[in-house]
């Protein structure tokens, strides 16, 4: 293989650019630097033909796909060797088996550097050296120029691109809060500046800066910012494209994987409204659903010409003003004197409302929008429109008569589950569904900091079920970090959540984590199956009301709201979470030796109410619970029942009370047996359990069973001389029950073939080592 070359200098962060011994290289047309983006990421490693394909075209090539690669590798190869015969083999560039290789160091790509920057500075955070870690990420930092791979095409670019944006502001982000750390407020708040302007939508970084003006003494500019925090995600319609919206449109368009239908749908209704056709549009979803990322990426910027666009937010702070979100829609349309004049309007209109001239408010209100929609096409877009004043709402009801008949456009998005909507009518309401495990893992995918392998990817999509927020960020974790860990901002947003219910709610809302905890926690990895549905089990009303003590009627009148919010799914009399990393939040938050009374609470309420056996154990491993004299003895009384309906469980259970050596002699010798013959049952390796109850029983049949059992493990094992030793044992011994000594005399003769020498017993005649069959285990 050749060597690795010197002297090269690839940047991939911003436009892609290359220099060999500080001469830049021209590296030609789109689809040509694509495909030498794709050998540069993968620098030092074969890339095969179709995966070249597959990186610039995607699924449906051009029959001239495989073509143009040979075209392009081939000019490559002259623009990075000027100097080489054209018929000479390639030094830098080769090529063999149908794969590609670019001989190059990873130090010598930007995206490398970058990467190894961040582990750095990981090191040195891990070694307490805060100086050190903020030097290794502004070092990262300075290697970026704009756009990751800005401007080249094909799939693997956007999907590089958006996993590098992710990347880019993680290490922002970390910069600022080390910038803090190390005491530095004001630098931070530079920092954070510029990251709250990139990336609008981006919460917590409104929370680090209100946080750094804090700690720097700026407290009247950090409350100016809480009280303009509704705003942080508006810009003016028409405004101009900066490198931070370029940033922010990236990180969007990983938000939206799997939404195109419904871009598609409300960019149509913009034209419709430009062309004169208005009508009213609600977006539904639970938090995290990609509301709000779904109307930046249809609407903003990309309304038709002509038409004028208004946004809002609703929050608490714009529910105390009269008309207040109708206002800010209306002004963020609007440029000029006539915006002026709308608004004037408007505001007279909310501050008769505030001296109490309530009559007519509606009406005058719908009247400036109406007169405002006849000039020009106008479109109005309200998010968390559940959170508007009253007085919006009114109106925004009032004007779906008219878009109808004017170039109106109202589009909202909003919560479910909110009463304060019932009264507000649309033509269409679209109710943002769980990504489809295909969306759900291109999204994982995309913003991973690398793929993620087969298992990982199934943890991540079934933690996050189909939430495009939770599954971002849980796809987002670190590579070095604990993947099985929930992320702490992600935590922070599910808790926020959670606190917007009552005490009481919150409660159930725990006893169904526990509920379904345990299911989880089957430590088979195989769903627990009801028997008698044939699908995974799942906590019932009947469960949470034996567990919390609650009448079902009022625990489900409690569970109302985290069901309309689309937090709880109920089918029939089966409930659990939509997203399972919602259960595990409140499960894992829960103090560790808190857990353990309360799984050993419900096991033992489960059990009284008389609960299927599986569920009471369940309980019983979803922590260390200890496995004592009182719920062996339930155990001993059910073992027959839970080996019958759930034989995996019990073999978990089973095995973890003999390790405990907590139940008493006669209860541990019939556990043990049930643990030897359910092992034998799943072909797994049983005679340390039997011989264990064989050589202690006093019941002769028990013992015929046991030593059965150890026979019959040993020929599974292939360990026929062992599994004949026994035979000839028990046959010459003569004291199990006849049943057993036929078992044996069968036994003995299909082993026969397996051993060498004479396999029967001495002075045992051939004939009286044979005879029926008789029936199975037991």
């Amino acid at each position: 293989m050749s060597a690795e070359h010197e002297g090269i200098d690839l940047r991939l962060l911003g436009p892609v650019r290359a220099w060999r011994d500080g001469t830049e290289l021209p590296l030609g047309s789109a689809r040509r630097t694509a495909v030498f983006s794709v050998l540069a990421l993968h620098a030092g490693h074969a890339v095969s033909r179709e995966q070249l394909v597959a990186a610039v075209w995607g699924e449906d090539p051009p029959a001239s796909a495989t073509g143009n690669v040979y075209t392009y590798v081939s000019a490559l190869r002259q623009v990075l060797e000027p100097a080489r015969d054209r018929w000479a083999a390639g030094q830098m560039l080769t090529s063999g088996g149908g794969t590609y290789r670019l001989h190059v160091r990873p130090q010598d790509v930007d995206v490398f550097r970058f990467e190894a920057l961040r582990e750095e500075s990981k090191r040195s955070r891990r070694a307490g050296d805060l100086h050190g870690e903020l030097a290794a990420l502004e070092s990262a930092l300075r290697l970026w120029h704009g756009e990751a791979l800005a401007g080249v095409p094909g799939p693997y670019a956007e999907a590089q691109r958006l996993r590098l944006t992710e990347l880019r502001l993680a290490t922002a982000e970390r910069q600022a809060a080390v910038l803090s750390g190390l005491g530095r407020h004001d630098q931070a708040v530079t920092v954070l500046r510029g990251l709250v302007e990139r990336y609008p939508l981006q919460e917590n970084l409104q929370d680090m800066l209100m946080a750094a003006l804090h700690a720097s003494g700026r407290r009247t500019e950090a409350l100016g910012l809480q009280a303009q925090r509704s705003g942080a995600t508006r810009v003016t319609a028409g405004g101009e494209d900066t490198t931070g919206a370029a940033l922010q449109r990236t990180t969007d368009r990983a938000a939206l994987i799997g939404r195109d239908a419904e871009v598609r749908f409300l960019r149509r209704a913009a034209a419709e409204a430009a062309a004169g056709r208005g009508r009213s549009i609600r977006i539904e979803g639970s938090p995290g659903m990609g509301k709000s990322a779904l109307l930046t990426v249809a609407l903003r910027g990309a309304t038709p010409v002509g038409c004028r666009t208004g946004w809002a937010v609703g929050d608490e702070l714009a529910r105390r003003m009269p008309l207040g979100v109708l206002l800010e829609c209306v002004e963020s349309a609007m440029a000029g004197d006539t915006a002026r004049t709308v608004v004037k309007q408007l505001f007279t209109i909310a501050a008769d409302t505030l001296d109490g001239v309530i009559a007519g408010t509606v009406d005058r209100a719908v009247a400036v929008i109406r007169q405002a929609a006849e000039e020009a096409p106008l479109i109005l877009v309200a998010d968390d429109l559940q959170w508007a004043d009253p007085g919006t709402l009114r109106v925004w009801a009032a004007l779906h008569e008219f878009t109808a008949e004017l170039p109106l456009l109202l589009v909202a998005a909003a919560r479910p589950g909110f009463g304060e909507l019932d009264g507000i009518p649309a033509d269409e309401v679209l109710d943002l569904a769980p990504l489809t495990t295909e969306a759900a893992t291109a999204l994982a995918r995309a913003v991973a900091p690398e793929p993620p392998d087969g298992e990982t990817l199934r943890r991540l999509l079934g933690d996050a079920g189909g939430n495009p927020y939770y599954l971002r960020h849980l796809a987002a974790a670190e590579p070095g970090d604990d993947r099985a860990a929930i992320p702490a901002d992600l935590v922070t947003a599910i808790g926020t959540q959670l606190a917007s219910f009552t005490e009481e709610t919150r409660q159930l809302l725990r006893a169904i984590a526990f509920l379904d905890a345990a299911d989880a926690e089957d430590a088979t990895e195989q769903p627990q199956q009801d028997t008698t549905r044939g699908e995974p089990a799942r906590c019932t009303v009947g469960e949470v009301a034996a567990v919390t003590g609650r009448p079902a009627d009022e625990l489900l009148r409690a569970l109302e709201p985290a069901v309309a919010a689309g937090l709880v799914a109920r089918s029939g009399d089966r409930l659990t979470f939509r997203h399972p990393v919602v259960c595990r939040v409140l499960h894992e938050g829960t103090p560790a030796s808190l857990r353990v009374m309360l799984h050993r609470s419900f096991a033992e309420r489960i059990a009284d109410a008389g609960g299927p056996p599986e569920r009471v154990v369940a309980q019983l491993l979803a922590g260390p619970v200890p496995l004592d004299g009182p719920v062996s003895r339930w155990l001993s009384e059910h073992i027959e029942q839970l080996a019958g309906r759930a034989p995996r469980i019990a073999v978990t259970v089973l095995q973890r009370v003999r390790s405990q050596h907590v139940a008493d002699p006669g209860e541990r010798l019939v556990l043990t047996a049930w643990l030897a013959r359910l092992l034998l049952r799943q072909g797994v390796n049983a005679v340390a359990e039997a011989n264990w109850v064989a050589a202690r029983t006093a019941d002769l049949d028990l013992e015929g069973e046991m030593r059965w059992v150890a026979a019959v493990a040993h020929e599974r094992r292939g360990e026929y001389d062992a599994a004949a030793e026994i035979a000839r044992s028990v046959l010459s011994e003569r004291r199990i029950p006849v049943r057993w000594l036929d078992r044996f005399r069968i036994l003995i003769t299909r082993l026969r073939p397996h051993l060498s020498g004479n396999p029967t017993v001495p002075h045992m005649s051939r004939a009286a080592l044979l005879g029926d069959e008789v029936s199975v285990i037991r």
